[in-house]
């Protein structure tokens, strides 16, 4: 049989996906892209905002419409938060959560056998100890992502994802080692550690995530180790000495900032303030060489007046990230704010969000202007109208001519900066 995926949502759920097609591979399924003809339609769902969920419903009345007779099965984030709401998706034969995942062959054949609709949406519980399937490949050919935590206990008054995803928990070192090995052997160079509240790992058991980098650097056919999305807390000063030890860790780190005015960030519950998160970034950018930071910044926050926005905005542009991921507040059913008086407007919000990505697209494109004139290291990924496409330890992406094998470290001499690429010639 074969079976597709479409996946929404951060780099865990496709972590997951992958995770999955395995899992069935297993069982003698052929993975093959959500474009092509499959007996089995998968849809890992994202729920961090409403629009996820419009974006999920409308994935799975598609494809059950192009595909009249396949299985279309929904799992994921939208599906374990509001198992309800995924229920009356009757273009779903299979609805499970993110929890039951590793079960997902037996309920594709519970419902081949019964020809009767599987709605099985298992609740996380305190006390869950982390679980899932490690992977020996990715759908990606030079970087790898690798899913080392789960959960988070920090209850953001905007965010449903607690909901959907239980509470901290961390992969064992040993599994990770298992896991690294497995993909080095298949050529990969790059790994991705990455979790929903990532810098939490190790705070449920012994271990840290330092030691986490640390067991991939072991491995000879790693060279680069990147961290996925990060919070501010549990970044200690400890962290940050052993990350800056570790000489295949890549300096880039994206720290979810939200908001940068105080008012703002009590009222979201976020666990730090403004002056506590510039100090963090002065301790990045002490202790790592070519270290960027880049960022989420939400606008039109629930009660964020014109002032509340400038002051956000004023700390945006003192802090200076080399890229900032801008969006509006979208509200959520079922979290605090969603009830908070003082919605913004829909035209204020987005009025708002295009001031806030007209001035950070300036410092972004200050920064790779800077770069013009270095020499540095990429290793390509794929070659698109005759340039070699890759991207630089801290994340810079590059464009070059000239020859290279992929999954090679390649010298580049950056020579110009155009649009959100620097572009270069291969040394």
């Amino acid at each position: 049989m074969k079976c597709a995926f479409y996946t929404l949502g951060c780099k865990v759920n496709q972590y997951e996906s992958q995770a999955m097609a395995q899992s069935l591979e297993k069982y003698g399924f052929t993975t093959v892209d959500a474009a092509e003809d499959a007996d089995v339609y998968i849809i890992n769902s994202c729920t961090v905002t409403a629009e996820s969920d419009r974006k999920t419903r409308q994935a799975v009345r598609r494809f059950r419409k192009n595909h009249p007779n396949s299985i279309i099965v929904l799992t994921g984030c939208m599906t374990q938060a509001t198992p309800d709401a995924a229920e009356l998706l009757p273009e779903a034969d299979v609805v499970i959560g993110n929890k039951s995942n590793d079960k997902l062959f037996g309920y594709i054949m519970q419902f081949i056998n019964s020809g009767n609709r599987v709605v099985a949406v298992e609740a996380h519980r305190t006390g869950d100890a982390f679980k899932g399937a490690t992977i020996s490949d990715f759908f990606e050919r030079t970087r790898a992502n690798i899913k080392i935590q789960d959960g988070c206990n920090r209850f953001c008054s905007y965010c449903i994802i607690p909901y959907a995803r239980g509470r901290v928990r961390s992969k064992p070192i040993e599994d990770i080692k298992k896991e690294v090995s497995e993909l080095s052997a298949k050529g990969f160079k790059e790994v991705v550690l990455v979790g929903i509240n990532l810098s939490a790992y190790g705070t449920d058991s012994d271990s840290s995530l330092v030691e986490a980098v640390e067991a991939v650097a072991a491995f000879d056919g790693i060279e680069r180790i990147r961290l996925g999305s990060l919070e501010p807390d549990h970044i200690t000063d400890e962290v940050i000495n052993g990350l800056a030890k570790i000489e295949k860790f890549c300096p880039q780190f994206h720290i979810s900032l939200q908001s940068g005015c105080d008012k703002t960030l009590k009222k979201m519950n976020r666990h730090y303030d403004t002056v506590e998160y510039e100090d963090l970034c002065t301790k990045l950018r002490n202790a790592f060489d070519e270290c960027t930071l880049t960022t989420d910044v939400m606008v039109g926050f629930p009660d964020e007046t014109e002032s509340d926005f400038n002051i956000s905005l004023d700390f945006v542009k003192k802090i200076g990230f080399e890229k900032v991921h801008v969006f509006p507040y979208s509200r959520r059913p079922g979290t605090p704010a969603a009830k908070m008086a003082n919605q913004v407007e829909n035209s204020v919000k987005q009025h708002r969000a295009e001031i806030m990505i007209d001035e950070t697209e300036k410092i972004r494109k200050a920064f790779l202007e800077s770069q013009v004139g270095r020499v540095v290291e990429i290793i390509p990924e794929e070659n698109h109208d005759g340039m070699i496409q890759g991207y630089t330890a801290n994340y810079t992406p590059v464009k070059a001519t000239g020859s290279a094998q992929y999954g090679v470290l390649t010298k580049v001499k950056i020579t110009k900066a155009e649009n959100d690429f620097c572009i270069g010639e291969i040394v």
